[in-house]
């Protein structure tokens, strides 16, 4: 099976580094004659994808409310917008994708962290050797894999799991990992 690229935002803008805006969708195509249209779902939170939520359209981040949506076969949705009620009048955002503000995300239980807060800080071993920045995050099916990459640029891969990944450290941007045999050889 192919690794897929996990991103919570393309967009970053904040003095932190934290993302602005998180993509929870992607607008396909419209759907029948009520201006609807098919969407992708992006989140792991889709039930906050409501009548009346505000979300955010395109590069422009254009405010929109969300005037209906229902479920769409196993990860999609089919919405309206508030005032669009034809194809027409929704045709031109065919492929676009939709946003929340980072500021209204969901907060995560206990240990969970979201992939955008987490990118970004240093990788250090159990033993305190610097192994670089975590540059990406990969999703496999089985367990994330964490893409953590030198000051000399060269990537390691470190799956994401209990075994490896001992602490995340928010205060000190720091990730502890124990490197099993053979991890880096």
């Amino acid at each position: 099976m192919p690794r897929k690229r996990v991103s919570d935002s393309p967009d970053s803008g904040s003095p932190s580094g934290e993302p602005v805006y998180l993509v929870v969708g992607f607008l396909r195509r419209p759907h029948g004659l009520r201006g609807e249209l098919i969407m992708d779902v992006h989140t792991d939170f889709p039930e906050r994808l409501r009548a009346g939520t505000q979300v955010f359209l395109g590069d422009e981040h254009s405010a929109i409310k969300i005037a209906s949506a229902r479920p769409r076969g196993d990860s999609g949705l089919l919405v309206s917008f508030s005032g669009l009620v034809t194809p027409e009048a929704v045709g031109h955002l065919r492929n676009t994708w939709v946003y929340v503000p980072a500021a209204d995300r969901p907060p995560l239980p206990e240990g969970q962290v979201y992939h955008h807060e987490i990118l970004g800080m240093s990788v250090i071993t159990d033993d305190g050797r610097a192994l670089g920045t975590l540059t990406e995050i990969l999703s496999t099916g089985a367990n994330d894999v964490y893409v953590v990459t030198s000051a000399e640029g060269k990537e390691s891969l470190l799956p994401a799991i209990p075994d490896v990944v001992l602490s995340i450290d928010a205060a000190t941007r720091e990730i502890k990992v124990h490197l099993l045999e053979g991890l880096l050889d």
